[in-house]
């Protein structure tokens, strides 16, 4: 069987089994109860994240580990504002996006696409993200870790490490 006709085949099945969950969802209640407070907001993002991934397996793209990471990520985020009612939050937390995306490219690294490079990529994602959290978070969420002079240290360091990296990729190309 060919690709096409692979991916038509799974994407078959996959509609079957999510219609036969409904069908089962709707019709009988002692299912319903079980799988309640799994599917309930915002705990369905992380089944929808997961559902991307599998897709994503079952088709043989593992590119689909990005998305796949940023609805479970994005998922995170509101379940955070939910639990501590702290929806003023988002001021801040919009930057672990550019993280999940590299979560999601070192998923797809290590299920076999482009792995040196999506894993680099991620990892550089991943920093750029948390340093922008900090620096954000300390700003406008009100939150000292860091003290008065964090953000500008956390910035200048970043600056440093995008200097560096570029400096470390130029020298690189020059021996090749």
């Amino acid at each position: 069987m060919n690709r096409q006709g692979r991916t038509q085949l799974a994407l078959g099945v996959i509609l079957i089994l999510l219609g036969a969950w409904f069908l089962l969802d709707r019709s009988m209640p002692a299912f319903h109860a079980i799988f309640q407070q799994y599917t309930q907001w915002p705990n369905f993002m992380f089944l929808i994240g997961a559902g991307i991934l599998i897709v994503g397996l079952v088709l043989g793209s593992p590119g689909m580990a990005v998305p796949a990471a940023i609805v479970a990520g994005l998922g995170g985020i509101f379940y955070y504002n939910e639990t501590h009612n702290n929806y003023g939050s988002w001021s801040y937390m919009w930057t672990l996006i550019p993280g999940f995306v590299g979560v999601g490219s070192i998923l797809a690294g290590l299920l076999g696409d482009s792995t040196a490079h999506n894993i680099r990529r991620g990892l550089n994602l991943m920093v750029v993200s948390a340093v922008l959290f900090l620096i954000f978070s300390s700003f406008l969420g009100g939150w000292q870790l860091l003290g008065s002079y964090g953000p500008a240290a956390l910035l200048i360091l970043l600056g440093l490490w995008v200097l560096g990296s570029g400096i470390y990729r130029s020298m690189r190309r020059k021996d090749e």
